[in-house]
């Protein structure tokens, strides 16, 4: 299958001079594929709390971080970071506590409401997936299982 720029897909074939897997071309379809799966589960969730919150809250679910370390992985600016944690801590998601090892710093800590929005989520999102799976036979199921393995494996690489 080759998946278009808009996320529309054709089967193997139907291109003119394609005589067999091309490597760039398996790349860009599968990037391609990983990313219209990424959005789709990313704004399926009913949450009201924003994406770019709720990658926040994945970030310190299982340790809290500096605002300064998140502004790092997010890839935004320090200042933007403050206005996100800001909002947070506004909405009850986050709380700021003293960091233990540096008195000039702060981490950002979940709260339980912070936990039960990650909850109703990932709830949401295995919820979404489960059910574009349900259609599927048992040979797709088995191909999307071994793929799963691939995947996860050159993500962790």
């Amino acid at each position: 299958m080759s998946i278009g720029e808009d996320g529309s897909a054709s089967e193997p074939g139907t291109k003119q001079g394609r005589s067999g897997p091309d490597r760039t071309e398996l790349a860009n379809d599968l990037r391609l594929a990983c990313q219209i799966i990424a959005r789709r589960v990313r704004f399926e969730s009913p949450s009201k709390v924003p994406p770019h919150q709720i990658s926040v809250l994945f970030k310190i679910r299982r340790e809290p971080r500096t605002p300064g370390a998140l502004a790092d992985e997010e890839r935004i600016s320090a200042p933007a970071m403050t206005r996100t944690v800001n909002a947070m801590a506004e909405a009850g998601l986050v709380r700021r506590i003293k960091h233990p090892d540096d008195s000039r710093s702060v981490l950002v800590v979940l709260t339980d409401e912070g936990r039960r929005a990650i909850d109703e989520v990932l709830d949401s999102r295995d919820t979404w997936m489960a059910r574009h799976l349900d259609g599927l036979g048992e040979e797709e199921l088995d191909l999307l299982e071994r793929a799963t393995a691939v995947l996860t494996r050159i993500g962790q690489q």
